[in-house]
Formats: C-alpha cells, structure tokens, sequence
C-alpha cells in the first residue's frame, strides 16, 4: 500500500511549521527532508523518522518499525495532532545527523 495524497498533504500541513521542510516521491512513497537533511519517510501513510538521540528522548515509548522489508528501523510518530512537537522532532533530528558529503 503506498502512502495517499490526501495523508501527504495533512501531514504537510501538519509539519509546515518546521524550518526548511520537504518532500520528495519515491516509489510511491515520500522521502523526508529538514534543513536539506534526510531525517525520515512518509510511508504506507505512517511518519518514520531516524532513529536519533533527540527523538528517542521527545519519544521514549514509541515504536521501532521498518519502512519495507529489509529496511533498518525507524521510529513511528504516532502524535501527528501536535504541531509543535513534530517541528521539534523534524528540526532536532536535523540538527543531529552530520551534514551531507561533497561527492
């Protein structure tokens, strides 16, 4: 099942208030992106962010769950009503992972 347009848009909406937030379309899916910086996925209508310190610590008792098979795992948010939380979570996590390599 991939992830619908009517999910895609209520989560943007929902993130819109993270700095630099983004999509990009994958294989039916959405990649997530904050700061220029992959931190997650939209998939199968389900956010899945890196597992990082900074969401582990926002999300202790959130769920480890692959995003297709043979993926590693990521971390469900489930709390997708609260606006200012996932602005935190997208922009901590961001902050975290080490910036991209120049090829």
């Amino acid at each position: 099942m991939a992830t619908t347009k009517e999910f895609l848009s209520y989560l943007s909406e929902q993130l819109s208030l993270a700095e630099e937030i983004a999509t990009r379309p994958m294989m039916g899916e959405y990649l997530l992106y904050c700061k220029g910086k992959l931190i997650g996925g939209i998939y199968d209508d389900r956010l899945l962010l890196k597992p990082t310190k900074a969401v582990s610590s926002l999300l202790p008792q959130a769920e480890l769950q692959t995003p297709y098979e043979g993926a590693k795992p990521m971390i469900f948010v489930e709390e997708l009503e609260n606006r200012e939380l996932l602005k935190t979570l997208c922009e901590r996590t961001a902050d975290e992972l080490p910036a991209k390599k120049k090829r």
